[in-house]
Parts: C-alpha cells; sequence; structure tokens
C-alpha cells in the first residue's frame, strides 16, 4: 500500500467518522428544536383554552346569578315594542298576497343593578329580547297597499315567536363584563381553579411535566399566582385573560415550566442513548481498525527493513566465501598451504557469522511459538556476567573498548537458563559497543534490592529518544540514524532479551537521554 493511497483512506475514513457524528449532533439539535415547538403549540393550545375556560365560567357564574335574581322577582315583564319590519309580496297574474312581518319586543323585568351590590347606575340593566313573527296570505283579493287593514281577514295566517339569543348574548356579555370589570382580581378567579384547569389542559396534551403560574395587572404581579412561581423569559408563556367590553387587556396569565429542558431531552433520551451508543460502537471500531493499518504498516516497513538489513548481512559473508573459494581454486594458492589454511579460517568464520543470524531469528520464532526449551540451574549472576564478557571481548578489543564491573551485590544466586541468559547480556553488551562512536566505555554495576538482584549495564553511547525507549524491545524495531546500515543488527536481539528475561520472571527497562548514552536494568528474583 503506498503512502499516498495510506493517507487518503485515513483521510476519507476520518471525513466519514466525522460526518456521522455531525449527523448525529444535527438529528439531536434538530429534534431538540422540532419538541420545543411542539411544546411550545400545545402550551399555547392549553392557555387559549384556559383563558376560554375562564371567561366562560365568570359569565355563567353572572348568569346564573341573573336567572336567580329574575324568577325571585316575581313580576310580569314589561313589554315594549322596539321594532316592527313589514314585507308585502304580491303576484300580478294570481292576485296573491303574502304579507310578513317581524317584530322584536323588549321585556323588562326591573332588576336593579344595585341587586348585585355594585356601585353602579341604577337603570334598568337586565332586559331580555324576543321576536314575533307573522305571515298572512291573501287569495284573489284586489287589495291596494292603502287598504291593507285589520279588518281584512287572511286566508291564512302563520305566527311563530320566540327568544333572539343573539341580542339576549350580547346584552348580557356587555353588561356582565363591565361589572366584572370593576370587581377586584381575587373574587373573579381563585389559583385553585386555575391550577385544576390547566393541569387537565396539559395531561390532555401530553405535557406532563410541572409548571408554575402567576397573573399580571398591566405588568405588575398580583396575589394570584401558584406558590413557587418565577418569571424566567425562556421557559415562560403568557395569554390575555378576562377582557373587557373594550378588549383592553388588563390581566395577562403567566405559566412557566422549570423543568422544561429536562421534559424536552426526556422525550429524546430513549433513542439518543441508542445513537450515543452505536456511534461509540463506530469509533471504536474506527479506531481499531485505523490502529491496526498503522500497526500493520509499521510492521511492513520495519518486515523490509529487517528483510534489506538481513540482505546485507548475508551479502558480504557470502561474497567473501565466494572470493575465498575462488582463490583457493587458484593453481599458485592451492598450492601454499598457509594460505589456503588463512582462506578456509575466513569461510569457517562468515559461515558461523550467517548461522548466528539465523540462529537469532529462530531463537525469536521458537519464543513466539513457545517451543524453547529453557532448563534452570541455580548460578551465581556474576560468574554468567564474565561469561558475557568473554564473548564480546574480540570485538571491544577491535573498538580498543572497556568494561568495569562494579559488583557492589552480596547475595548473586539466581535460577536461570546458562546459556540463555549469556546470550541475554551479549545482545546488551553488543548494543552498547555498536551504539557507541567512539572508543566503547561500559559499566556494569550489580547490587540487591530486597529479594532481588540488579544488572546495570552502562554505556556512553548515542543514547535514544523518548519514543524509541518505549518501543526498543518491540519486535523488529530499531530507531533509524540517518543511514539504515551504519549499524548492523534486525531489532530482533532486545525482543529476544525481553522474552527470555521475563521467562525467568524478571523485568528489564532501559534509561537513557541523547548524546549521554544508555543504561539497561535487568531485575531477577534470587534464590532464597
Amino acid at each position: 500500500m503506498s503512502k499516498l493511497f495510506f493517507r487518503l483512506l485515513v483521510l476519507l475514513m476520518s471525513l466519514s467518522l466525522i460526518g456521522i457524528i455531525l449527523v448525529q449532533v444535527y438529528w439531536f439539535n434538530t429534534s431538540l428544536e422540532n419538541n420545543e415547538e411542539q411544546f411550545k403549540f400545545h402550551v399555547k393550545q392549553v392557555l387559549g383554552n384556559v383563558a376560554e375556560k375562564l371567561q366562560k365560567q365568570e359569565a355563567y357564574s353572572f348568569y346564573d346569578r341573573y336567572n336567580k335574581l329574575k324568577d325571585s322577582t316575581g313580576k310580569i315583564p314589561k313589554k315594549d315594542d322596539l321594532l316592527q319590519f313589514t314585507y308585502v309580496q304580491k303576484n300580478l297574474r294570481t292576485n296573491k298576497t303574502i304579507v310578513y312581518s317581524n317584530s322584536i319586543i323588549e321585556e323588562d323585568f326591573d332588576i336593579k343593578s344595585s341587586l348585585f351590590n355594585k356601585k353602579l347606575d341604577n337603570s334598568k340593566l337586565f332586559k331580555s329580547f324576543s321576536s314575533k313573527r307573522v305571515t298572512e296570505i291573501y287569495n284573489s283579493k284586489p287589495l291596494e297597499n292603502t287598504m291593507l287593514s285589520q279588518s281584512l281577514i287572511p286566508d291564512e295566517r302563520i305566527e311563530k315567536s320566540g327568544s333572539l339569543d343573539v341580542l339576549d348574548n350580547a346584552q348580557f356579555e356587555i353588561f356582565y363584563k363591565d361589572i366584572a370589570s370593576a370587581m377586584p382580581l381575587q373574587e373573579r378567579v381563585t389559583a385553585e381553579n386555575i391550577q385544576s384547569l390547566i393541569k387537565k389542559e396539559l395531561e390532555e396534551y401530553g405535557v406532563k411535566t410541572t409548571f408554575e403560574f402567576g397573573i399580571y395587572n398591566d405588568g405588575a404581579s398580583t396575589t394570584v399566582a401558584s406558590k413557587n412561581f418565577k418569571y424566567n423569559p425562556k421557559n415562560s408563556y403568557s395569554i390575555p385573560i378576562l377582557t373587557d367590553n373594550e378588549e383592553h387587556e388588563h390581566y395577562k396569565l403567566m405559566v412557566s415550566f422549570p423543568q422544561k429542558k429536562r421534559f424536552l431531552l426526556s422525550e429524546l433520551v430513549s433513542i439518543t442513548i441508542l445513537s450515543i451508543i452505536f456511534t461509540l460502537i463506530i469509533i471504536i471500531a474506527y479506531s481499531s481498525a485505523l490502529s491496526q493499518l498503522i500497526r500493520q504498516r509499521q510492521i511492513s516497513e520495519i518486515k523490509t527493513d529487517f528483510i534489506n538489513n538481513m540482505t546485507h548481512e548475508f551479502k558480504t559473508p557470502i561474497a567473501t566465501i565466494n572470493l575465498a573459494l575462488d582463490a583457493i581454486r587458484n593453481p599458485k594458492i592451492i598450492d601454499d598451504k598457509e594460505k589456503v589454511l588463512r582462506y578456509l579460517a575466513m569461510i569457517r568464520d562468515e559461515n558461523k557469522r550467517m548461522h548466528a543470524q539465523v540462529e537469532n531469528v529462530l531463537r525469536i520464532s521458537k519464543l513466539e511459538k513457545k517451543e524453547l526449551e529453557i532448563e534452570k540451574e541455580s548460578i551465581s549472576i556474576e560468574d554468567v556476567i564474565n561469561d558475557a564478557m568473554e564473548h564480546v571481548s574480540l570485538i571491544l578489543e577491535d573498538r580498543s573498548g572497556s568494561v568495569v564491573t562494579h559488583f557492589n551485590a552480596t547475595r548473586t544466586t539466581v535460577l536461570v537458563n546458562d546459556n540463555h541468559f549469556t546470550n541475554v547480556l551479549v545482545n546488551i553488551l553488543e548494543n552498547a559497543i555498536k551504539y557507541s562512536p567512539d572508543a566503547p566505555q561500559i559499566d556494569i554495576y550489580t547490587e540487591n534490592i530486597k529479594d532481588m538482584v540488579l544488572i546495570k549495564v552502562q554505556d556512553r553511547g548515542l543514547g535514544m529518544s523518548k519514543v524509541a525507549q518505549k518501543r526498543i524491545f518491540e519486535k523488529f524495531y530499531r530507531e533509524h540514524t540517518g543511514d539504515i546500515h551504519n549499524v548492523k543488527g534486525h531489532g530482533l536481539g532486545l525482543a529476544y532479551v525481553k522474552r527470555i528475561v521475563e521467562d525467568h520472571n524478571g523485568q528489564v527497562y532501559v534509561e537513557s537521554e541523547k548524546g549521554k548514552g544508555s543504561t539497561f536494568t535487568i531485575k531477577l528474583p534470587l534464590i532464597n
């Protein structure tokens, strides 16, 4: 996979994930706004219904008192004709004449406003209206307009009468609103009644949340309010109530919902939780996939480096062996025993070198498959250190380096595999030699901490970065130093070190600083 394609793939995946999250956020905000709009609509409907019922209740109260007063007078109402309307229709062909008349009659019950104990005009306020409708039909009688009189008897007479509800209602609404507007608010409505009306209406619209209310008179608060009412413009709604005949809106009913936000969110909580869960699953899956992609890419790069390094490591020995064999086949050389032995020694050394590289890889492979047999025995760790120093003495001598031991541990007996643990220390010492640009100067320390022995290998080499310190024990990992071949190796040695130390119930870690060298510390349990 090319770098460009990999970056494009990661970019597209990241944009897709961000897009999904943004869509979820947009959906949540939109749903919340829709819920708020629906809540506002329902509250407006509720307040409208409450205002209408308060007006009707007040009207019914006055109407009931009016009927009781009217019935209690025991008087026959005085009737006056207010208006009479007559309409005549004549058929010239048949001489049939139809006369229609309609009279509006006022009935006065002589009920004074003082009966309501109000300081109003004592004129007769309470009246009712009725209608009398008469239709007379004259057949084949040549009548003239001027001859229409009561002396003539119609061939057919139809008479109807009844109350005029429209006039009654209009007159009643006018008089009761005038009276009510002069009354104090506490006599017109009660907090308990408003509480009951609002609660019932909210339940019918499915708005199940707490509410508080209050009535304002021309912007000033009144005593008709719920116990905990506080005006908040963000969650309060208002509507005019108890308007007078001039449609003046002196009183306003204000309703607030302290837990409005919680109520709106509660309607989305179930679907929101599911959305968050699925989004988290997508994020986790994406993170895992991206991590695996990056890891696989790193492994691919490390393996490529490993193959390149291994090829480079084998190329020199193979070329040396070929040159040595070609030299031995030369007739001038083959008779020279000393030169032949010298070339054979070169072939043997190069062969050992390649064999060591293969063994290093095989050891790691066996450790991965848990096929490497590790038989442990009781031994002094100082003996293992001395043995490891012998293995690197020639390399160290070639670099004009030195190793100084500081054996401060009083207890040194551990249970280890001599061969493998010697290889562990050899790998660490070889790294110290390889990564020292000048003559290697190495110090080895031992000390006891409780029931443990510590082995510290300190060099004054190149050191390593913080990132390298975290990954130095990973298989195939090598910190780049500008030229991939300037320091031989395949990134397997320290991975082998870590596995062997852990199989001995120990710990290994490194402390390092760029340009100041590194210190590898191995901690092993002692034999009591």
